[in-house]
């Protein structure tokens, strides 16, 4: 299952560390990948993650999410 993250707030690379590393420590998730650019990041589970936990971690990391959804599996 891979899921989309729309992020508000990020402007360095040091953002996107602290994102992917807030992401990287949920139960469940296989890869992070985070974009600066795109302002989003996509994970891959494997198994499913509540939408609230993953946006309570990037928020817990400083950042604002905005949506999560669902794009395979």
């Amino acid at each position: 299952m891979i899921k989309k993250i729309t992020i508000e707030g990020m402007s360095c690379r040091h953002c996107v560390r602290h994102v992917t590393e807030a992401l990287e420590e949920l139960q469940g998730v296989k890869s992070v990948k985070v974009s600066l650019e795109s302002k989003t990041a996509e994970i891959e589970l494997d198994r499913d993650v509540d939408d609230n936990a993953i946006k309570a971690a990037i928020e817990d990391a400083g950042y604002e999410a905005v949506s999560v959804m669902q794009i395979s599996g």
